[in-house]
């Protein structure tokens, strides 16, 4: 029986691809205007900075997602002491990112109809916890959210082990009880499958490299819309009796 459902947020509660290409090219104009910096020069500059980040702490730790330590960083390789810069830079990508974020089809209406049925709601996802709040308020679904885990409260990313032992220790439940919906196989489906959750692999696309020959129908969510039915909630092969009230 299905107890809690625990959803991704980038890539599986929005499009985060579409957001972070538009996000990149206000962060490029900030930084040819504050800087002085062409955008392929600063691009370049901005991923030799993140390895030298990821060199320095590895991959599991929250802190690789944290672009203010990275504008920072890019600062000082620069050797430009107005680090007042760095918070410029910041906003000029997370204000895009927020300001063009939507839900992915069908995903408040989900929502609403699991709580309707008594099933908790939850998220799990990398990165540090308040750029994500501001996420899930500004998809108008923070409200909504029985709990949340985050790989900076973790102290590991997905699909570390003490990641989804922090997630279904919020649940309240057993791992079996819990449905994991993510966009990332490896991550999201493999690291909750790993510890005994049942992952659920959101892929809105009807082909995928990366699913084939590794996931079946029943273990895959192309459209949130299509998980409502009339008398049941459909997430894969997991059914939730519906109510008719939501």
């Amino acid at each position: 029986m299905i107890k809690a459902v625990i959803f991704d947020i980038d890539n599986t509660m929005y499009n985060f691809d579409r957001a972070h290409r538009t996000a990149m090219d206000a962060l490029l104009d900030c930084g040819k205007k504050e800087l002085g910096l062409e955008p392929e020069l600063l691009g370049g500059l901005i991923k030799e900075t993140q390895q030298k980040i990821i060199s320095r702490l590895g991959m599991n730790d929250s802190a690789i997602h944290n672009r203010l330590i990275r504008f920072q960083c890019v600062l000082e390789t620069l050797k430009d002491r107005d680090l007042t810069k760095a918070l410029g830079m910041y906003h000029a990508y997370w204000d895009t990112i927020l300001d063009v974020m939507k839900p992915e089809p069908g995903l408040t209406e989900l929502i609403s109809a699991l709580h309707a049925a008594g099933i908790s709601v939850g998220v799990g996802s990398d990165m540090t916890a308040y750029i994500q709040f501001q996420k899930l308020a500004r998809l108008n679904v923070l409200k909504d959210m029985s709990f949340i885990v985050t790989s900076e409260e973790a102290g590991a990313e997905k699909p570390s082990a003490e990641f989804f032992r922090l997630c279904v220790e919020k649940a309240g439940c057993l791992p079996g009880e819990c449905v994991f919906i993510g966009d990332s196989l490896k991550k999201d489906v493999e690291g909750a499958e790993a510890f005994g959750l049942h992952g659920i692999w959101y892929c809105p696309g009807e082909n995928s490299p990366e699913g084939n020959g590794r996931i079946e129908a029943g273990r895959r969510i192309t459209s949130f819309r299509d998980c409502l039915r009339e008398d049941r909630i459909l997430l894969g092969d997991y059914e939730v009796k519906r109510c008719l009230r939501d």
